[in-house]
C-alpha cells in the first residue's frame, strides 16, 4: 500500500460525470508521483469509463508545470519526458470525452496536459503556454506535437520559439480553448457540458473521439478507411438501435439512451 499522500483525486458522481483533480500545493506541480498517481487514476477510467471527465486543479493553477527540483541530465530528461508522456496518453486513452478546466496559470507541462484534453473551457483569468524555451529546454510531454495540431504549426512555433504566455481572450482565438467564462462559473459549466455529453451516446462518443485522434496520426486515407470500421461498429451498440428506433417514431434529439 503506497504511503504517498493523494494528490489526484477521483470522484464519480451520479450524474455519469467524473472529476478528476490535482491536488500539488502549492503550484500544482506535476512531480513524478503525481504524474504517477494521473497515469493510474487515467488508466482506472479507461477501464471502467464513466460518462464524461472533467480534470481541473485549484482556483489559481491548474497545474504549474514539471517539478524542476526533478530536473538534471539527458538521463533524467528521457525518464522525466517519459513520465509526461505516459500520464499525458493515458488521460487521451480514456474513450469518453475529456474537458479540462482551467482556472489560472497551465504552463510547460500543465499546458500538455489541458491539450491532452478533449475540450478546453477556461476561466477570464486563465494563462496559457509553453514557456519551457525560458529554461533553455523545449516541451517534453507532447507540447511541440499536440499544440501544433490544435492551433497549427505556425502558431505552435510563435508561442514555444518565444515562451510567451496568453491569455483566455487570445487562447479562445486562436483555438487553444473552446470556452471562456468567469471564474466562479467555471467548475458549473464543465460539469454542465460533462453531465450533457455523460446522458447522450457515450459508446457512440468514444468511437467518434477514437477516429478523430488516430485518423490525424495517419493518412486521409487511412482515416477513412478507420471511420468506416467504426461507423459499422456503432451500429452494434444497444444506443443505436434506440436513437434509430426513436428519430422514426419522434424524430432527433428525443432518444434516452443508456450508454451501451
Amino acid at each position: 500500500m503506497s504511503t504517498e499522500p493523494a494528490l489526484v483525486h477521483t470522484e464519480r458522481r451520479a450524474d455519469g460525470v467524473a472529476m478528476v483533480r490535482l491536488d500539488n500545493p502549492k503550484v500544482n506541480a506535476l512531480s513524478s508521483e503525481m504524474l504517477r498517481q494521473l497515469e493510474a487514476a487515467a488508466s482506472a477510467l479507461a477501464d471502467d469509463p464513466p460518462g464524461a471527465v472533467v480534470v481541473t486543479g485549484g482556483d489559481r493553477l491548474f497545474a504549474a508545470g514539471a517539478d524542476i527540483a526533478e530536473f538534471g541530465g539527458p538521463d533524467e530528461a528521457r525518464e522525466i519526458g517519459g513520465q509526461f508522456l505516459r500520464a499525458f496518453d493515458a488521460v487521451a486513452a480514456i474513450p469518453r470525452c475529456v474537458i479540462a478546466a482551467i482556472s489560472g496559470f497551465a504552463l510547460g507541462g500543465g499546458c500538455e496536459l489541458a491539450l491532452a484534453c478533449d475540450l478546453r473551457i477556461a476561466s477570464t483569468r486563465a494563462k496559457l503556454g509553453q514557456p519551457e524555451v525560458l529554461l533553455g529546454i523545449i516541451p517534453g510531454g507532447g507540447g511541440t506535437q499536440r499544440l501544433a495540431r490544435l492551433v497549427g504549426p505556425s502558431k505552435a512555433k510563435e508561442l514555444i520559439l518565444t515562451g510567451r504566455q496568453v491569455g483566455a481572450e487570445e487562447a479562445l482565438r486562436i483555438g487553444l480553448v473552446d470556452e471562456v467564462v468567469e471564474p466562479a462559473d467555471l467548475d458549473d459549466r464543465a460539469h454542465a457540458l460533462a453531465a450533457q455529453l455523460a446522458a447522450g451516446a457515450v459508446v457512440a462518443q468514444g468511437l467518434a473521439k477514437r477516429a478523430i485522434d488516430r485518423g490525424l496520426q495517419g493518412s486521409l486515407a487511412a482515416g477513412l478507411d478507420l471511420e468506416q470500421e467504426l461507423f459499422a461498429a456503432s451500429f452494434a451498440t444497444e444506443d443505436a438501435r434506440i436513437g434509430v428506433a426513436s428519430f422514426l417514431a419522434e424524430g432527433p434529439g428525443k432518444a434516452d439512451f443508456v450508454g451501451r
